[in-house]
């Protein structure tokens, strides 16, 4: 049995998706949250294999769907989030797969592709809605799931950051300027739709750059 904890703040999505997600009777929703705040302290709690949550969800300390994402990723890397979304350009597409969801479902989408999503994402690949893949592909974008590639001195600049180094220290290890370091950093973070320097650090960490 998948045991699954859900989050939106409307009540009545929750029940719609509770009853798709059970109806093959593989899964079970062991618990319901109604916004970040109480999505954490339900996973810190509640034993669970998959997390289905809603993008931006209003209140508490977590409101930012990135914020959220990437919390969830730093501290449960082992736990799968499929993130059930109204929001369907592809800048957010991209930068919700490099915040750490496994999955996309539109909120528009079928009854049907929940509980694929939910049966891809825990047999380890990514999922993402018909609907959205239909939009990548009319943009000529690439696969939003595919890992996102630096250049060697943005690889670089990243490693000798996390390390502990200054940009200033940096500049003058590898002779050269302080705002070209700054430059190959942000367009890293850019690059990577990383938005602060926790989470690059992590990133750094997670890809293997850093012990």
């Amino acid at each position: 049995m998948i045991r699954i904890i859900i989050a939106d703040d409307h009540p009545i999505v929750r029940v719609g998706q509770k009853v798709v997600i059970e109806a093959n009777g593989q899964c079970k929703v062991v618990g319901e949250a109604d916004g970040p705040d109480q999505l954490l302290a339900l996973i810190a709690t509640t034993p669970c294999d998959l997390i289905v949550t809603d993008f931006a969800m209003p209140g508490g300390q977590h409101a930012d769907g990135y914020g959220l994402l990437g919390l969830l990723n730093r501290q449960y890397p082992n736990l799968p989030v499929i993130l059930v979304t109204m929001f369907a350009n592809v800048a957010t597409l991209r930068a919700a797969f490099c915040h750490g969801a496994k999955a996309i479902v539109a909120k528009n989408a079928s009854a049907r592709e929940l509980p694929k999503a939910v049966s891809t994402v825990f047999q380890g690949r990514t999922f993402i809605s018909e609907c959205l893949r239909i939009q990548l592909d009319q943009t000529g974008s690439a696969a939003p799931d595919q890992p996102p590639q630096l250049s060697g001195k943005e690889r670089e600049v990243v490693r000798m950051l996390a390390s502990g180094m200054t940009v200033s220290q940096i500049a003058a290890q590898v002779n050269r300027s302080i705002s070209t370091i700054s430059k190959q950093k942000s367009t890293a973070m850019l690059r990577l739709c990383i938005s602060t320097d926790v989470d690059l650090y992590a990133y750094a960490r997670e890809s293997g750059m850093v012990p």
